[in-house]
């Protein structure tokens, strides 16, 4: 990374830690402190810990030693990254994580970085190694011990260009590939150890094997991030936060925010009301079912505000996905605000940011991934609310979300519903957004969705959509000539949103769900399937 970029990552860097200062599981829970050096797949690393039920949080290079004292971390892990540490001004490890005396593990440039800040060399230009390798184990190794046997090929997932020449004093090469004479090394008498490879993704099969070593064996952990006990604690704290204040949640009917909602009635009752604006963005007949599941099944003091006028006047027409993003979001906040004075007043807004919401919203890095969660009001709302945040679900990936649903009692039908996303059907639009365009895109979904019912696919299946593309194509049906949108069908799989894989379907399917929608909604003839991959971040189509 230049000097420019570590300025901007500097000036970002406040409010990265505006957003992560609701989390504090640190006294409750042990801990892992990952030092961000802006890899896109650092977050698969916490993944890979939290499958392990260790709790651990994602923190910038510049600001990581600030959290030592709030964390007590067991254990460090230094994230890969894109910048090169031979370049000035490139991300370095602060000398205070050195010295917090626990077991640290670099991972592909936090090996190098390491490395450098131990008196080490690293150099370019020599042989690159991206994707597949096979890694030997030359001696023994208390990362890999029970994992790997010595002397034999391993698959890991490489991603360099450059790589360690001289080791620090202390320091042993323990695994070698082709291109990575120092794909392992080691110094067990300091407890630290590092990798050239990364272990946190899939196309590394053992690594979650070494993490495990890593956090259980080396850092001592016990593995005490269960949904029972985070229950008992959110409550508590939730309860703590709000005392006998009033409280609304905006209620989508979502995982999320369903979630959050039965959490937080459980914790302070009817304190809270339940707000859902429904803002014509919605899936077919969803309001009705959120209604009917709150109010007969939880009680819930529940208001179903009808804006579908209000938001889809304000997007009428408009085909820039992010201001379509922040007016839906000004607009939910101005319906708030509207409905908290109603009800006479509120002192806090709950919604149902996740933890991906957290690190999408506040990138160090400046890049894109700071528009994904637009949407969100991740950090802060307007100081003109006079209301303060609550996030009960902020320190938690999606399918840790679901986990918690069940510890709640919440019904399957609701636990395992595809995401949806806060701005709804309007960024399933591309282009822009009418009324017309809305209708048909609600018509096509339910058929795709009821047919991916029928063939049993919907439990396999992470997130599957619609989407009407801002494309007219001229087909024949039956004797007339057709001038109709063209439908796009996403499914992809995944586990916890942060990477996905499209759906394989079968070509029978295919060709039955692309019949149905041409059949019988106006407005369409044509129909695609969308077989993208995406790496970590939205998965949505804008």
């Amino acid at each position: 990374m230049s000097t420019a970029a570590c300025l901007l990552a500097e000036s970002l860097i406040c409010g990265y830690c505006l957003a992560m200062t609701a989390l504090d599981p640190a006294t409750a829970h042990e801990s892992i402190l990952i030092v961000d050096f802006g890899s896109q797949v650092t977050q698969l690393i916490a993944r890979r810990l939290r499958e392990l039920n260790v709790f651990c949080e994602i923190h910038p290079f510049l600001t990581a030693a600030s959290q030592l004292e709030r964390l007590q971390p067991s254990g460090i892990i230094l994230s890969g990254g894109p910048a090169s540490v031979t370049e000035e001004g490139s991300p370095q490890v602060d000398p205070a994580l050195i010295d917090a005396g626990v077991p640290i593990l670099g991972i592909c440039y936090g090996q190098q970085a390491l490395c450098v800040a131990l008196g080490g060399k690293v150099e370019g230009g020599h042989h690159r190694e991206f994707g597949r390798a096979m890694v030997e184990a030359q001696k023994p190794c208390a990362l890999y011990d029970g994992v790997w046997s010595l002397q034999e090929p391993h698959q890991v997932w490489m991603s360099h260009g450059d790589r360690v020449t001289v080791l620090p004093e202390g320091f042993e090469v323990v695994a070698t590939s082709a291109g990575a004479p120092l794909a392992v090394i080691a110094n067990e008498e300091r407890r630290m150890w590092a990798t050239q490879f990364h272990p946190e993704v899939h196309h590394t099969p053992d690594g979650s094997k070494l993490y495990r070593n890593f956090v259980y064996d080396i850092c001592g952990c016990k593995g005490d991030w269960t949904m029972a006990a985070y229950k008992d604690q959110a409550i508590e704290k939730i309860r703590e936060q709000v005392g006998d204040k009033k409280i609304i949640c905006g209620l989508s009917g979502g995982v999320d925010s369903s979630v959050a909602a039965v959490l937080i009635h459980e914790a302070v009752g009817d304190q809270l009301t339940c707000i859902l604006v429904d803002h014509g963005l919605m899936r077919q007949d969803e309001a009705n079912q959120v209604v009917t599941m709150f109010r007969d099944n939880y009680n819930m003091p529940l208001v179903h505000v009808d804006a579908a006028d209000t938001f889809i006047d304000a997007l009428e027409g408009e085909a820039d996905p992010e201001v379509k993003r922040k007016t839906i979001g000004r607009l939910f906040i101005e319906t708030f605000e509207a409905e908290a004075k109603k009800i006479g007043g509120a002192d806090f807004l709950a919604q149902g940011t996740l933890y991906p919401d957290v690190i999408e919203s506040v990138s160090f890095t400046g890049g894109p991934s700071v528009t994904i969660k637009s949407h969100h009001n991740v950090g802060g709302l307007p100081e003109r609310m006079h209301m303060d945040l609550v996030e009960p679900l902020r320190e938690l990936f999606k399918d840790e979300v679901r986990a918690l649903g069940r510890e709640l009692g919440l019904p399957e039908s609701f636990i395992g519903r595809h995401p949806f996303p806060g701005p709804g059907l309007a960024i399933r639009c591309p282009g822009g957004v009418t009324r017309e365009k809305l209708d048909i895109l609600r018509q096509a979904d339910v058929i795709y969705l009821d047919e991916i019912r029928k063939a049993g696919l919907y439990d396999e299946i992470w997130q599957a959509f619609a989407v009407l593309l801002p494309v007219q194509t001229v087909g024949v049906m039956g004797d007339g000539r057709t001038y109709e949108f063209v439908c796009a069908l996403r499914a992809v799989t995944s586990v916890d949103g942060m990477t996905a894989d499209f759906y394989p379907y079968e070509m029978d399917f295919l060709g039955r769900a692309a019949s149905r929608i041409i059949n019988e909604v106006r407005g369409i003839n044509r129909v695609v399937y969308d077989v993208t991959s995406k790496p970590p971040g939205t998965i949505e189509w804008e």
